[in-house]
């Protein structure tokens, strides 16, 4: 059941130093390409890295919050045409999602690393970093990457206590 994943998923930034097995990556890719899309556009296309090297590059992505990348096994860079489909934001995201809970439900640990609109340094964007370092044409965007391998760390799910019921509204907003 999807819920049992979303109860117990969460973001891994640790590791083990284990390859992810081929047919494994097979079945994330084609989760992703089974990922709906506004209108079936599929303006998504993506980037699949293992290479330790650029894994660690990929880690200088941005001024705080990508270091991490350089443990993965893998990371999966979301890039969209905008030229091709007008929410290509939300249509990276629902792949993104989709990515993690499948790769959740075999056992591997994945974290989202926000990158558009964000910064690798005071003068170069994120975007524009990953871009050049991965050869990426120009008219693309980069959405997101997200990382995943066998975790090295154990997170305790949030528990039922934690979740905000007070944003959920009945009607009309405001009422509970």
């Amino acid at each position: 059941m999807l819920l049992s994943l979303l109860k117990k998923r969460r973001s891994i930034r640790k590791y083990q130093p284990r390859p992810i097995e081929k047919e494994k990556i097979e079945t994330l890719i084609e989760a992703l390409l089974r990922s709906p899309s506004s209108r079936n556009l599929n303006p998504w296309q993506f980037v699949l890295v293992s290479e330790p090297g650029l894994l660690g590059k990929l880690g200088r992505s941005k001024e705080h919050g990508s270091g991490f990348l350089k443990g993965a096994a893998l990371a999966v860079v979301l890039l969209a045409d905008p030229a091709r489909c007008d929410v290509w934001v939300e249509d990276c995201a629902v792949a993104a999602t989709i990515l993690q809970l499948t790769a959740e439900e075999m056992g591997l640990g994945s974290c989202w690393v926000q990158i558009r609109l964000r910064q690798h340094s005071s003068t170069i964007s994120a975007q524009h970093y990953i871009k050049e370092l991965l050869q990426i044409p120009d008219n693309l965007e980069v959405a997101s990457i997200i990382s995943l391998g066998y975790p090295d760390e154990t997170k305790r799910p949030h528990t039922q206590e934690s979740l905000n019921y007070d944003k959920v509204f009945y009607n009309v907003y405001g009422q509970s």
